[in-house]
């Protein structure tokens, strides 16, 4: 068990990788009255094609597997685990996103217990052809439910429009088709090569004693038999620069229209600090331009092409990446046409030294008052943390960034060809 302490946040993090691989991770924080714990599997909805362990041949398992497992793990033989942790006064949730599933709990008393119950339910899968078959009932209402909420067609038509063979492409939960073909099979095969403990990660933080949480931790681990560690060999499309389609429009009960203008990038097999610029990098220029203060903004909004629903939105994830800029929008057209217009006129912008002092500093302060929250902490901790990076050290290296970084990164980052545009129009 090692500690490592940030004096620029005034954090103390436990590190500890256990005989079977998972990585624990403790921050605890006196000051605070609750408890935080997430245990999360580097495996998401992207991951649908792999070699499963013990075999020599891949496999491609139907869409929505990951999240679908992610709903059976709660569910046991002969009892339900939402009704455990609530008995022992804990709110317990899960999610799956593209590269991630996570199964989280919050409470103030009984943490041992909850610990306990967290890591013991995720490690004892039980799956019957029976409760498999009721669960595709209800993701499909699930599915359902979603494809008639226009801001997630929007975000997934967005998505699909950027995207010709990579899975991101793929809505997380899945199709009504694609879940009707899982089976039990299916589960177990996905859960025996994707939650082993080594592609795991266990973050607890809040108000607790570390040494006998660990203690706790180690025991609980040491209690069970886990096979070797195999590498994962997971298989991923050849995906070109350009976007798949330049536009595209549907109709729905909207009553105002809506739209959205997508950007792609390619994030190639790189070096963490430029993986890290690229991730941060794209979110800080959107929030500089597009955010209610910046000089974008003022433009759109002064010329009455959006209202306060306007937003943006940057992800970053190793192999790929995508920002997206939306909202309602009486004149779709226009939207499509002035947005694009506006990120493609960035690389010939000269940004200032006092607009990339004042971006950084802006930057640096959401980041400290974001940290106050320990689910963020957490949850952005394992995220970077699977890509080789430590968060807790991203405010140093914010502090060391370069203004000519900076210009590098906007000379290359948009393309005509790497932007999309998504509508929904009234019926």
């Amino acid at each position: 068990m090692s500690k490592k302490r940030y004096d620029n946040i005034d954090e103390v993090l436990i590190t500890e990788k256990l005989s079977n691989g998972l990585n624990v991770f403790l921050l605890p924080k006196e000051e605070v009255s609750k408890t935080f714990a997430i245990f999360s599997t580097n495996y998401g909805s992207i991951d649908l094609s792999f070699i499963p362990r013990d075999k020599q041949e891949s496999v491609t398992v139907p869409e929505g597997v990951a999240h679908f497992l992610e709903h059976k793990l709660f569910e046991k033989e002969d009892h339900d685990v939402f009704a455990d942790f609530s008995k022992q006064g804990a709110s317990a949730n899960a999610f799956t996103s593209f590269s991630e599933t996570a199964y989280l709990f919050t409470a103030t008393n009984y943490i041992e217990k909850n610990i306990e119950t967290l890591l013991d339910f995720v490690q004892e899968p039980y799956f019957s052809d029976k409760s498999v078959e009721k669960e595709k009932g209800i993701i499909g209402q699930e599915i359902t439910m979603y494809d008639d909420q226009p801001d997630w067609r929007v975000f997934m038509g967005t998505i699909q429009n950027l995207f010709h063979n990579h899975p991101v492409k793929v809505d997380i939960a899945g199709t009504v088709e694609s879940i009707s073909a899982i089976t039990k099979e299916d589960l177990y095969e996905c859960y025996q090569t994707f939650y082993h403990p080594a592609n795991m990660t266990l973050f607890i933080a809040g108000n607790f004693d570390e040494e006998q949480i660990m203690k706790l931790v180690k025991k609980n681990q040491e209690s069970k038999e886990f096979s070797p560690a195999d590498e994962i060999k997971r298989i991923m499309p050849n995906e070109p620069k350009e976007v798949y389609k330049k536009e595209t429009t549907i109709k729905m009960p909207v009553s105002i229209p809506k739209c959205a203008v997508g950007i792609k990038s390619l994030v190639s097999e790189t070096d963490n600090d430029t993986f890290l610029l690229n991730d941060l990098l794209q979110g800080m220029i959107l929030d500089f331009y597009f955010s209610e203060g910046g000089s974008f903004y003022q433009k759109l909004y002064e010329s009455g092409i959006i209202d306060k629903s306007f937003y943006f939105e940057a992800n970053v994830e190793k192999g790929f990446g995508y920002a997206i800029i939306g909202g309602n929008t009486s004149n779709p057209e226009k939207f499509s046409e002035v947005v694009k217009e506006m990120l493609l006129s960035i690389k010939e912008k000269k940004l200032s030294e006092d607009d990339f002092s004042r971006m950084k500093k802006k930057q640096i302060g959401q980041l400290i008052r974001a940290m106050n929250s320990i689910e963020f902490i957490s949850k952005k901790y394992i995220h970077y943390h699977t890509m080789g990076i430590d968060f807790l050290e991203i405010i140093p290296r914010l502090h060391s960034l370069k203004h000519e970084e900076v210009s590098a990164f906007l000379n290359e980052w948009i393309q005509e060809e790497q932007l999309t545009t998504f509508k929904i129009k009234a019926e």
